[in-house]
């Protein structure tokens, strides 16, 4: 501990040794367990705790308050009023100084999470959309400098709004300072990526490994000739996975983030956690030891930045899920992340629309455990990356057949096959019997593109307002995605660029629409009918607190193509995911949550209907 508290004093050093007396027994054993065997552990492990107490000396006073704050609530973002928005800084306001002048919209929606997709200083050329970070300390020129972001965080705290970023925890990209160092030949930093001088190795390895882009980046391995041998690369070539087997990388890792939070980032959304250990005979994923690796960066984090939230994008099946928000009730257990993507949940809402059955949601939410404390799932109708069908391949086995099967026919479905309203694109897949991803804007999606008439596009919005309705009923921290709220649709300008042409996810990242923005307020426009729906939705569940995370949940039995989910004793979201009316038995006497019309016995739903209700008093 004396380490952690030589460069404290005062107050603050008393505060870092109670935090430090809660988090020793968690960091000190996970960190053991994965480096305990080097002779040097000691030595490590105590110049980690004098790094995390100088940077915890320098954390500005304000989030030195704001810890003390959520560190006395830790639930502050669980209640029913919290909201989260995602986009990119250019698609949304040209640049940092841009985003700050959009708070004003935030705030009209209610939003008090606001995650930035990356805005640190990528690779030079191709980068993956800024997933391939050269530098994790500077910002992207092209969208401002340093102190925009600084500004910016500031500016989202004074709205009462947390600032997430993306933290990519799996590599860098192959022109950061540690891969230039590399290949200049630093065996220090040559240890800090995996390098096998020839295809053994890799070969072993390929054996059990998937393929995270099979179209345009086969393989998991490239061959670097300044390296002299094969660097794993799971996604692009030009993405070089971190080896943490070295205790140098986690440190280093762990020292990055705090940087960034003491800059007034409140939520990292921690990028492709389930990568993170590399085990032969395995695909590499959800290993034990990926998960310590998270538990001690989560105690870390508990000493130096306690009002910092940890956000796992694990894109992995339900069952494997839980584990990223930690094992707190088991022996020896700790927390891990605080919020965790439920990608299941989303997939499964997709997949009810296509099949006009919620047999696949249901299952989702009949194998979505209880929270642990302090915990939430995110839930989401769309994000910058495609819709994954494999996480539903348990569920999609439950009722017998062929699930790969089934779920190729959802794929096709939302490319404009099988008879279907959806404008999207498949991903990365050239096989029509594959089930890999979708892409395509929501409304897009869901039938607004292909309308011909005003009872299509009636159809395509209750669609789109359905959907949400459920990302915002089901109990988690709900994430709206640029554009949807205003019911825009494909970007195919992607297409006329080069580095974008070959990724169809460029078609959900569009630019803002001022026009649509403009219209929101009038229902004569598709904008705005999407717009004041969902406003409507919003303002309710804001009221509601049977919608907050951790509220009970409950599926009531219902029609085949209806979700009737219960929170607590007093609230139900009925869902309609057929185009035709369907009726739900009730008990008891309910009104609507958004026009108060009372309802007892049974409701009908008209299609694709989204029906909140509240018991009546």
């Amino acid at each position: 501990m004396q380490a952690l508290l030589a460069p404290l004093s005062g107050g603050l050093r008393e505060t870092a040794a109670r935090r430090y007396a809660v988090q020793h027994a968690v960091l000190h054993q996970r960190l053991f367990s994965l480096y305990g065997q080097r002779p040097d552990f000691p030595q490590w492990y105590a110049v980690l705790l004098g790094a995390v107490g100088g940077l915890l000396a320098r954390r500005p006073i304000a989030l030195q308050a704001q810890d003390a704050r959520r560190e006395a609530d830790p639930d502050w973002f669980l209640d029913q009023r919290m909201l989260g928005y995602c986009s990119y800084v250019d698609r949304f306001g040209g640049s940092l100084q841009g985003v700050a002048h959009r708070i004003p919209y935030l705030e009209e929606l209610g939003v008090r999470y606001l995650h930035l997709l990356p805005f640190l200083r990528p690779r030079s050329g191709e980068n993956d959309g800024g997933f391939a970070v050269a530098s994790f300390d500077d910002v992207d020129p092209k969208l401002g400098e340093n102190g925009d972001l600084d500004r910016l965080a500031d500016k989202l705290r004074q709205a009462g709004i947390s600032l997430c970023s993306d933290f990519i925890l799996n590599h860098v990209a192959d022109d950061h300072a540690w891969a230039q160092a590399a290949k200049a030949g630093d065996p220090a930093m040559r240890d800090y990526f995996i390098v096998y001088p020839d295809r053994t190795m890799p070969d072993r390895h390929e054996a059990t490994l998937g393929q995270v882009f099979p179209q345009v980046a086969p393989g998991n391995f490239t061959y670097v000739e300044a390296m002299g041998g094969w660097v794993w690369t799971t996604f692009y070539p030009y993405q070089w996975d971190l080896n943490y087997a070295n205790p140098a990388v986690f440190a280093e890792m762990a020292q990055a983030l705090l940087r960034l939070a003491n800059r007034g980032i409140d939520v990292f959304r921690l990028d492709s956690t389930a990568f993170l250990w590399k085990r032969e005979g395995t695909n590499s994923m959800n290993q034990p030891e990926a998960h310590l690796l998270l538990q001690a960066l989560r105690a870390i984090v508990a000493i130096a930045a306690p009002g910092v939230l940890l956000k796992a994008e694990a894109i992995v099946p339900t069952r494997e899920l839980p584990a990223y928000l930690g094992n707190q009730g088991s022996d020896g257990g700790a927390a891990e992340c605080h919020i965790a993507y439920h990608s299941s949940l989303m997939a499964a809402g997709w997949g009810a629309l296509a099949e006009q059955d919620a047999a696949l949601l249901k299952a989702v939410i009949a194998r979505t455990p209880d929270l642990p404390p302090a915990a939430s799932w995110l839930s989401y109708v769309r994000c910058h990356d495609d819709i994954g069908w494999n996480v539903l391949r348990s569920e999609a086995a439950e009722e017998g057949g062929d699930a790969a099967a089934r779920l190729a026919k959802i794929a096709r479905f939302y490319t404009g096959a099988e008879g279907s309203y959806a404008a999207g694109a498949s991903f990365q897949s050239s096989d029509p019997n594959a089930a890999h991803g979708s892409n395509g804007a929501t409304a897009s999606l869901l039938g607004l593109q292909s309308a011909g008439n005003e009872v299509e596009r009636d159809a395509a919005l209750r669609r789109n307002l359905l959907l949400h309705g459920l990302a915002l009923a089901f109990g988690a921290l709900p994430v709206l995605y640029m554009g949807d709220e205003l019911a825009q649709l494909n970007d195919n300008s992607y297409l006329q660029r080069p580095q974008h042409a070959m990724d169809s996810r460029w078609l959900q990242r569009p630019y803002l629409d001022d026009v649509a923005l403009l219209q929101r307020d009038d229902a004569g426009t598709d904008a705005g009918r999407m717009f004041m729906g969902l406003r409507a939705l919003l303002g309710a569940r804001r009221r509601l607190p049977a919608l907050a995370a951790g509220a009970p949940r409950t599926v009531l039995p219902s029609a085949p193509a209806l979700l009737a989910l219960a929170r607590g004793d007093d609230f139900i979201c009925l869902c309609n995911f057929s185009a035709r009316a369907q009726t739900q038995a009730l008990d008891g006497a309910w009104s609507d949550c958004l026009t108060g019309q009372a309802f007892s016995g049974e409701v009908v739903l008209e299609p694709y209907a989204l029906l909140w209700l509240e018991r009546a008093t």
